[in-house]
C-alpha cells in the first residue's frame, strides 16, 4: 500500500496550518505595536520617563497604554515578552521548507533547465543563502549605515533584488519566490532573536540592578522593528505566490518579486502615517496601483521552455523511476486525456492563460515529474480535474493509483 504519500501530505498540511496561525499572531502583534507607537500622545501628567499615552476601546473595555521611551524607574512585577510568535513562525516555516523543498527537492526545488545541480547542492544553497543574507544585513545595520535609515533601506532593497535574480537563476519559479520570502523572514526573525530581545534583556537587567538603562538599546530595537514592519507585507505575498503561476512562472518573476517590496513600503507608509496623523497620504495608493499594473503586464510575458524543448529534455532520476513502470503508459494517457487541456504550456481550456499552479502535464517527463501530486489530486482524491471541467472516469483514476503503487512496491 502507498499510504506514506497520504501521511506525508497531512503532515505537511499540519505544519503549514501551524505556520499560518503563528504568522498571523506575529504579524498582528507587529502591526499593533507599530500603530500603537505612532498613535501615542504626550501628556504632562504622565509619570517620569513616560513619553506618551494612548486610550483604546475594544471588546467592551477601555485600555490605557503608557510608553516609557527607555524604561520605567522601577522594574514592574509583571512583564509580557512578545517573542514566541516570531520564533514559532520561523521554525514552522523552516520545517515546511525542508519538507517541501528539501525532501521533495527533485520536484519542487531544482529546475534542470536553469542550473544543473545535484539535490545536495541545491539544499546547501537553499539553507546557506538564508544565513548569509542575515549576516550581510546585520553588518550593514551595525555600520555607519545604521545612522542613515533611508540609505540603509535602499541598500537592503538592492540586496533583495540581487537575491531575487539569483534565486531565479537556480531554482524553480516556486522555490525562487518562496526562498526570497524565507530570506526576508529570516532577517526579520533574526532581528528579534539577535538584536531586539537581547537589547531588551540588557534594559531589564539594568532595572533590576538599579542602574539607568542606556537609550541606545531602545534605538537599535526600534530600527530593526521598523525594518520588520516594512518587510512584512512582501513576505506574505511571496509565501502566497506559489499558488499563482502569474507570479512565479513567468519570464520576469524576479522583477515582480522585487517590485512587491516597493508596494510593501507604499502601503505601510500610508497606514503608519494614518496612525500618526489621523490621515494617510492618498498618493501611496496611486503608486501601489501603478506598480501592480506593471507587475500584471510583466506577468503576460511567457516563460522559456516550449513543449518541444520539454519533450527533448532527458529524464531525471526521479522521472525515470516513475516512467519505467509497466503501468506508466496507461496512467500517462489517463492524465493526458483528463488533465492536459489545462495543465499545458498553452492551455486549451476556456480563457485560461497559464497552467494551474504552473504544473504541466503534457509530456511523459511532465507526468512522471508530478507523480505524487497526480496521485493525491486525481487518484486518491477527486480534487482534480474540477467536476465542471470534465467528468473523469473512475477507471482512469484507478490507472493512476495502480501506477503509483506499483512504483512504490518496488522501492
Amino acid at each position: 500500500m502507498y499510504d506514506w504519500a497520504i501521511i506525508w501530505d497531512w503532515l505537511e498540511f499540519s505544519v503549514r496550518w501551524l505556520h499560518v496561525i503563528t504568522a498571523m499572531a506575529w504579524i498582528g502583534a507587529s502591526f499593533y505595536f507599530i500603530a500603537l507607537d505612532l498613535m501615542l500622545r504626550p501628556n504632562p501628567a504622565l509619570p517620569k520617563g513616560a513619553t506618551g499615552e494612548e486610550w483604546e476601546v475594544h471588546g467592551g473595555g477601555f485600555y490605557h497604554t503608557v510608553k516609557y521611551n527607555v524604561a520605567p524607574s522601577e522594574m514592574p512585577e509583571h512583564l509580557t515578552w512578545h517573542k514566541w510568535q516570531s520564533y514559532a513562525t520561523w521554525l514552522s516555516g523552516a520545517v515546511l521548507l525542508m519538507m517541501i523543498y528539501w525532501v521533495g527537492g527533485e520536484l519542487f526545488l531544482l529546475d534542470p533547465t536553469r542550473a544543473d545541480l545535484a539535490l545536495w547542492q541545491g539544499i546547501v544553497i537553499s539553507g546557506g543563502s538564508l544565513t548569509i543574507g542575515w549576516l550581510i544585513y546585520d553588518q550593514m545595520c551595525k555600520s555607519r549605515l545604521g545612522e542613515n535609515p533611508t540609505l540603509l533601506m535602499l541598500i537592503l532593497f538592492a540586496l533583495l533584488v540581487a537575491m531575487s535574480w539569483g534565486y531565479n537563476q537556480i531554482f524553480t519559479g516556486r522555490a525562487a519566490l518562496l526562498h526570497l520570502g524565507a530570506f526576508t523572514a529570516t532577517i526579520m526573525t533574526a532581528n528579534v532573536f539577535f538584536q531586539i530581545m537581547p537589547n531588551q534583556r540588557i534594559v531589564v537587567a539594568d532595572l533590576k540592578a538599579g542602574r539607568v538603562p542606556d537609550a541606545k538599546y531602545g534605538k537599535i530595537a526600534k530600527l530593526r522593528s521598523t525594518h520588520n514592519n516594512y518587510l512584512t507585507l512582501p513576505v506574505v505575498f511571496l509565501m502566497l505566490a506559489n499558488h499563482y503561476p502569474l507570479a512565479f512562472a513567468t519570464e520576469y518573476a524576479w522583477i515582480i518579486a522585487s517590485l512587491i517590496f516597493l508596494t510593501g513600503v507604499t502601503i505601510r507608509h500610508y497606514f503608519n502615517t494614518m496612525h500618526k496623523t489621523g490621515r494617510g497620504p492618498a498618493w501611496t495608493w496611486a503608486v501601489t496601483v501603478a506598480i501592480m499594473i506593471v507587475i500584471a503586464w510583466l506577468s503576460t510575458i511567457r516563460p522559456g521552455e516550449t513543449w518541444e524543448e520539454a519533450e527533448a529534455r532527458d529524464f531525471t532520476a526521479h522521472e525515470a523511476r516513475f516512467a519505467s513502470a509497466a503501468s506508466f503508459e496507461d496512467a500517462y494517457y489517463a492524465v493526458l486525456g483528463n488533465c492536459a487541456m489545462c495543465h499545458a504550456r498553452e492551455p486549451a481550456w476556456g480563457n485560461m492563460q497559464w497552467a494551474p499552479s504552473g504544473v504541466y502535464l503534457e509530456t511523459p517527463q511532465d507526468v512522471a515529474r508530478h507523480a505524487d501530486q497526480i496521485y493525491l489530486q486525481a487518484g486518491i482524491s477527486h480534487a482534480m480535474p474540477p467536476p465542471n471541467a470534465i467528468d473523469m472516469d473512475p477507471a482512469a483514476r484507478d490507472l493512476i493509483v495502480t501506477w503509483i503503487r506499483e512504483v512504490r512496491a518496488t522501492q
